[in-house]
């Protein structure tokens, strides 16, 4: 495992920064191509329900099956499932609704809105980089602790994430350069909520790998299953549908599926 350390550490940061990526696309575009970001927000979904359901639970099961034995692995594994998912539900609940990252902006918003010193705005954007940032650090453990095992699993994940963590990079800048009127300000902001992600993995490392076995790998890949499957269902479908026009959402998401399926297949 420590072999692929340097590029477990580096897929996490490319996740993360991907915010970033958001933020400079606000400010360099005139329009948002809804119907792209309809399709890739689908895609991101259909390759994280894919890679979730059959990829990382099935090796989770495989583990704790392994170290527990047939009955105790098979619960404990669906225990793990349902216990992401409670984690990342119990996140969504208590982030300040204004702050929630779901609601997503469009590029158009920087110049058809006039451009105040408003404080409301202000801490709008402040509580959705905030949101992200949290929402970010799970999905650090689960990209770094997914590469360490299997660097191919591992890419997949970060591009399902990147694709995801752009629309949020926007949420971020939007509200800030209402506020301000400073691009910089703007995309720190939305910079800084995407580090979240390697932050999430360094605290992978310091404080999992010393434990990390069989068991503890099952627990965690059973709960990052969890979490990708409700920030799928939750998050990414639902902004995809929002912009869907001819159900390219959902041709985004079985395209999504279709890759993570024949990419896993070259792999094995």
């Amino acid at each position: 495992m420590p072999e692929n350390l340097l590029l477990a550490f580096g897929l996490t940061l490319l996740a993360g920064l991907a915010t970033g990526i958001g933020s400079i696309l606000a400010f360099f575009t005139s329009t948002t191509n809804t119907k792209f970001l309809s399709w890739m927000l689908g895609f991101s979904a259909g390759v994280m329900i894919y890679v979730s359901m059959i990829e990382i639970f099935v090796k989770a099961k495989d583990s704790l099956v392994g170290y527990l034995g047939v009955q105790q692995g098979n619960w404990v594994t669906v225990a793990g499932f349902f216990g992401g998912i409670l984690l990342i539900a119990l996140i969504d609940k208590y982030v300040p609704e204004q702050g929630n990252p779901h609601e997503l902006k469009k590029v158009e918003d920087l110049s058809t809105t006039n451009k105040v010193a408003d404080p409301a705005l202000l801490k709008m954007g402040t509580f959705t980089a905030l949101a992200i940032a949290i929402h970010n650090f799970p999905e650090g453990i689960a990209t770094f602790t997914a590469a360490l095992q299997d660097p191919a699993l591992g890419i997949a994940i970060t591009v399902a994430i990147a694709i995801h963590n752009i629309p949020e990079g926007i949420a971020v800048s939007v509200p800030v350069y209402f506020a301000t009127g400073d691009k910089k300000k703007a995309f720190k902001l939305s910079f800084l909520s995407g580090l979240a992600e390697p932050v999430g993995a360094v605290v992978a490392f310091l404080i999992l790998m010393p434990f990390l076995n069989d068991l503890l790998f099952g627990l965690i890949f059973a709960a990052v299953a969890g979490i990708m499957v409700f920030i799928s269902l939750d998050e990414l479908l639902p902004a995809a549908k929002k912009y869907d026009e001819g159900h390219l959402s959902i041709y985004g998401l079985i395209t999504g599926m279709a890759i993570m399926a024949i990419s896993l297949l070259l792999f094995i």
